[in-house]
């Protein structure tokens, strides 16, 4: 038998993205946000209101960066997605999370959280929703394989469970795509 809950704004995993960028001022500013993914091939989106002064930011300069963020900062985490930098400009000092500049795009990189996906602003949609170009993928080498290769279970990335309001860290393999189906074949 299923519960129905009606309409709701499920979807599993949903990652959690920090969204870094510069200030007019030319300081760093980094936002929480549980919309975003994959557009096309080599692009992200983001749909963020146009009030956030991180929205204002990427229509300033055409560039971001999206950091995962991990079990290890879930704290910092939810604190840039529950203070405005129009109320609070020096949030990221406030939690305590240490940026650099992107050697790819006008943007900082957030160094206290292992994965970033740097970006240019491509377009803005009739909807509202940022649409970047993936310039570059960065890993801290503390999540990496003995091959080199990004291993997921090291980076503890954290998902946003919009059912439950709470984050749960993404768990272990379970399987091979585009492979293990060939077993029904």
């Amino acid at each position: 038998m299923r519960k129905n809950f009606g309409p709701k704004t499920w979807l599993f995993p949903c990652p959690v993205l920090i969204i870094a960028t510069y200030n007019p001022d030319g300081s760093a500013n980094a936002m929480n946000a549980a919309w975003g993914g994959i557009y096309d091939t080599n692009q992200i989106m983001l749909c963020l209101s146009d009030g956030h002064a991180t929205t204002k930011n990427i229509l300033r300069t055409h560039a971001f960066t999206v950091s995962f963020a991990d079990a290890p900062h879930v704290v910092q985490a939810d604190y840039v997605g529950l203070v405005s930098a129009n109320d609070v400009p020096d949030k990221l000092q406030r939690a305590g999370l240490h940026t650099v500049k992107s050697a790819h795009v006008d943007a900082p990189l957030i160094e206290d959280m292992p994965i970033a996906v740097e970006c240019t602003l491509d377009h803005v949609n009739e909807d509202g929703m940022i649409v970047g170009q993936i310039v570059n993928v960065s890993a801290d080498e503390s999540v990496l394989d003995e091959q080199g290769n990004l291993d997921l279970g090291k980076a503890q990335i954290i998902s946003y469970n919009s059912a439950a309001h709470d984050y749960r860290v993404l768990g272990g393999k379970v399987g091979n795509a585009f492979s293990d189906g060939r077993k029904l074949k």
